[in-house]
């Protein structure tokens, strides 16, 4: 079981969050605080595995908060929930040994990944992997709607289509391996296919 807490100072979103979370047999929603004072002061005493914060908080900021995170040695995990694709912020965010980076906007599914990339150690840290969680596409409304696919699951049915290897997908996407592998699984059944042959044909009709 995966525990996590997470901080940010719109209650809304958090409690969002926290129950998008709670879906997820694997993860344990521990804590949700709306100040980067009370997420440290929780824990000093409660021991977690994975600690997702805002940037932007009252009291102490995330990145006062990942700074007390380290100087108390507290053994947990990073992510930060983002509203900036800044890589001057990112690159802040990676010099004080942040693990994960994931924008607001991006679709749920990038933050279970990132989080169970993160947990696992495979977690790739690259500003260019954060612009891809966003990248605006035409198709993207469309086939979200028809077939319930994600905006990265839609970047790697159509790096499939164009003959990509999972390997070169991971690369070009900055994704694990591991990652990759699972969003092939979840795109076949959705799609309701069992082979590339079959994957191959759907992607062609979709006119990816």
């Amino acid at each position: 079981m995966i525990r996590v807490v997470l901080a940010d100072d719109h209650k809304m979103f958090a409690k969002g969050i926290a129950n998008l979370l709670e879906k997820e047999e694997d993860i344990q929603v521990m804590g949700v605080f709306t100040n980067g004072k009370e997420l440290v002061e929780f824990l000093k005493k409660e021991q977690v595995d994975l600690v997702l914060t805002d940037m932007n908080m009252p009291g102490m900021d995330g990145l006062a908060v990942i700074q007390q995170i380290n100087k108390e040695k507290i053994k947990a995990r990073l992510i930060v929930l983002s509203m900036y694709d800044d890589e001057d912020i990112f690159k802040k965010c990676q010099k004080q040994g942040v693990d994960g980076y994931v924008l607001k906007d991006a679709d749920p599914d990038e933050l279970i990944y990132t989080i169970r990339e993160v947990i696992n150690g495979h977690h790739v840290m690259h500003f260019q992997r954060v612009l891809k969680q966003v990248d605006e596409d035409q198709y993207y409304d469309a086939f979200k709607q028809k077939f319930k696919l994600s905006r990265r699951e839609l970047q790697i049915l159509s790096l499939i289509k164009d003959g990509h290897t999972n390997q070169s997908i991971a690369d070009e996407l900055f994704l694990s391996i591991y990652t990759v592998e699972t969003h092939r699984k979840n795109i076949h059944h959705k799609l309701g296919v069992n082979t590339v042959v079959e994957l191959m044909k759907k992607a062609l009709e979709m006119n990816l």
